[in-house]
């Protein structure tokens, strides 16, 4: 295993390696083969036997309702903390009392009674077409601004990724302005909303517009690997980090949460503070070119090359706070 990830069992710092066998069930709606390689190396350090189960968030939401207080499930993982909430509403996560935790995670990256933690990060950014764009968008209110009626492209606002966007602009700014911004920006569309956000880059490249609404990851993933219909077209394609004078740059998460019934809790605390170990969050979060939760770790060349920048250091609970109102306004404004 040291030579899938290099000296991670040896680094764990917070005592697993007298840890007696016992199993771990994980609920998890990452998509990921190399997570296999992740959890095998937890598996190492502690004894603890990996059982994963994936699916899409909202189906495992429904599956832990369905399955109560009988669930086996002991972790869930998600992307994006308007998921999460979902499951919080639902009764289905506990609060873990963990000083490893609540030393390495942010305050902004995870619940304010710890519900869950982010355990990698992702930035929505603007990406544009070099060719066509002197000045590029510098602000997320920007994108209601007349001056770019038929040049933006999206994803659909019944996306968890587009809530959760407008979701923190509520926070900061009230509903009323959410409003405004959002009736804006629908009218600067250059098409209906459609796919995803590689769809939104591959748009930039045909033309069909000039500046995309994306996560960081699937710009960085195009760079690192091969992404038809985007991969060698990326040098034409420039990015701005929003924000930046104000609120920064709005970031979520991928998140990993202890279930409300866990069977077997302990290990399942063990295993989010073994994702909060250096090795862990690195190899976690450069898997999918995001960036790690734990401050000042090493990401992806793809990801550094992006640059840095500043982060909103809003609390991500607000996301899922203010996902109705969200939904709200993008359905009454005729977004699709």
């Amino acid at each position: 295993m040291s030579r899938l990830i290099p000296a991670l069992a040896a680094i764990l710092a917070f005592g697993t390696a007298a840890q007696a066998q016992g199993e771990l069930n994980i609920y998890s709606s990452r998509h990921y083969d190399t997570d296999d390689q992740l959890y095998a190396a937890f598996t190492e350090a502690t004894g603890i036997t990996v059982n994963r189960i994936e699916g899409e968030a909202d189906e495992l939401i429904a599956r832990l309702e369905a399955e109560g207080a009988n669930s086996p499930a002991d972790v869930f993982i998600t992307v994006d903390a308007g998921r999460m909430w979902r499951a919080e509403e639902k009764g289905l996560l506990q609060p873990v009392e963990s000083t490893v935790l609540e030393e390495r995670i942010p305050a902004a990256l995870r619940h304010p009674e710890n519900l869950w933690f982010g355990v990698s990060t992702r930035a929505r950014v603007f990406f544009y077409a070099k060719d066509r764009v002197e000045t590029p968008p510098q602000t997320y209110a920007e994108l209601a601004d007349p001056a770019w009626q038929g040049k933006l492209c999206v994803r659909s606002a019944t996306n968890i990724y587009s809530l959760s966007l407008l979701a923190s602009i509520i926070e900061h700014e009230g509903e009323e302005a959410a409003r405004a911004w959002a009736e804006g920006f629908k009218a600067n569309l250059a098409r209906e909303p459609e796919g995803g956000d590689s769809d939104q880059l591959k748009a930039l490249v045909s033309g069909q517009c000039d500046v995309a609404v994306s996560n960081t990851y699937y710009f960085a993933r195009a760079v690192s690997s091969q992404v038809d219909g985007l991969t060698g077209s990326t040098d034409g394609i420039g990015v701005v980090f929003p924000n930046q004078e104000t609120t920064g740059t709005h970031v979520n998460i991928s998140a990993a949460a202890v279930t409300a019934h866990a069977p077997n809790r302990d290990a399942a605390v063990q295993f989010l503070e073994y994702l909060a170990s250096d090795a862990a969050q690195e190899y976690f979060a450069g898997q999918n070119n995001e960036y790690p939760a734990v401050p000042g770790l090493a990401t992806t060349e793809a990801v550094t090359a992006l640059g840095t920048f500043k982060a909103d250091e809003l609390n991500l609970s607000a996301l899922g706070r203010n996902q109705a109102a969200a939904e709200r306004i993008y359905t009454e404004t005729g977004w699709k």
